[in-house]
């Protein structure tokens, strides 16, 4: 007894995405835990899952991996164009802490915010809301480098105006030898930014889905929002909006490196982030779950080793 076998005639039927197998997914997710790091025929030569031991670590090991890339294109003479995250976050201290170390600064970098909340319209939070992924970024990275800061004017965040900015400014980059480096988390319905794995209906085709660089008031997954009311709202899920402005494939599959984390652990054994890793890492490129794309470039994913399972049933 189990989800596929009660799940006809239950208040879950059609919940989940129509592209979703779940007895594939389920498969995915069915392996000792020893063995998650395994390489798969999908992935990049030079992509690599690094395993962390607990949070601590695994703040300070993608923190310095965002510090060593900012120091190597600076070294190098590039300018780097950088696709961020608000969650996970506990990076960005570490990353700060090495640049301030090493006296590095980031006048090269340009930094472009993933996602924002929004309503229908694409309207978003004000930049002094404490839920707004603004407010987070300068508190949590831009405001503690201090001189070594990225310049004001080259921060960008996905507002109804900006966002569509997005595509012409990191082509722009690139054109000069700019690289383009995406840091990202993994979204318990699969997803990059605010990129959901239903979008894939309105798309004939994988080819036409991966062109698609953004999207303004986007409809989020139910679960995304319980997602966020656990891991930014302290529960409260009717502090949560509905909607967000959020980057597409088109962008994020242009990186030229990547840099992600996975850190979903609660404590207690408790996790809700385990079967979106094992996902990733097996499935192989699908629409329908956009971060299985991610293992295709190059890079490193971050994880809490316990995440690793085994995902076994555990009453907690």
């Amino acid at each position: 007894m189990d989800f596929m076998s009660t799940v006809k005639g239950s208040m879950l039927e059609g919940f989940y995405p129509d592209g979703w197998n779940m007895a594939k997914i389920d498969a995915c997710c069915d392996h000792p835990a020893e063995s998650i790091g395994e390489r798969q025929s999908f992935w990049h030569r030079d992509f690599k899952p690094v395993p962390c031991e607990n949070v601590h670590d695994f703040d300070m090991m993608m923190g310095h991996e965002i510090a060593q890339n900012i120091r190597r294109t600076k070294e190098a003479g590039k300018k780097l164009a950088m696709i961020l995250p608000v969650g996970p976050m506990g990076m960005y201290k570490w990353a700060v802490y090495f640049l301030q170390e090493w006296n590095v600064d980031c006048a090269h970098v340009y930094g472009f915010n993933m996602d924002e909340w929004s309503d229908a319209e694409g309207n978003t939070l004000e930049p002094t809301n404490p839920g707004a992924f603004q407010y987070a970024m300068e508190q949590a990275f831009y405001g503690p480098l201090g001189a070594l800061t990225v310049p004001p004017e080259q921060r960008n965040f996905a507002t109804k105006a900006n966002l569509p900015t997005y595509a012409d400014k990191i082509a722009a980059l690139k054109a000069e030898g700019a690289e383009l480096i995406t840091v990202f988390g993994i979204g318990r319905m699969l997803h990059i930014a605010f990129w959901e794995p239903h979008f894939a209906a309105e798309y004939d085709s994988s080819e036409a889905w991966s062109r698609d660089c953004y999207r303004i008031g986007a409809k989020l997954h139910p679960l995304t929002i319980e997602q966020n009311a656990i891991t930014s709202f302290k529960s409260r899920t009717t502090l949560v909006p509905c909607r967000a402005n959020t980057i597409g494939p088109g962008l994020f599959l242009q990186s030229d490196r990547i840099i992600g984390g996975c850190d979903g652990a609660l404590g207690r054994g408790m996790m809700w982030q385990g079967m979106s890793l094992w996902i990733t890492l097996r499935h192989g490129p699908d629409r329908w779950l956009p971060s299985t794309y991610m293992p295709t470039l190059a890079g490193k994913l971050f994880y809490l080793k316990e995440l690793a399972g085994p995902l076994q049933a555990e009453c907690n």
